[in-house]
């Protein structure tokens, strides 16, 4: 049988991978979020429009 160091060492593992494939918290505050929110933040700023800022990066093709 396996003793209990290998089967700490398994578990640690185990929830180590299992909270790798999750999305990080402390990350969603970096996200630009729906588009409708990104367009009414640039608009309160003073900025131009998101669909103008899309529009102009590249030329219509």
């Amino acid at each position: 049988m396996a003793d209990i160091k290998t089967l700490r060492m398994a578990a640690i593992a185990a929830v180590l991978a299992a909270s790798s494939t999750a999305e990080d918290p402390s990350q969603v505050g970096r996200k630009s979020g729906e588009a409708w929110a990104e367009d009414h933040r640039r608009m309160n700023m003073g900025m131009s429009s998101l669909m103008h800022k899309r529009s102009s990066r590249s030329p219509w093709r």
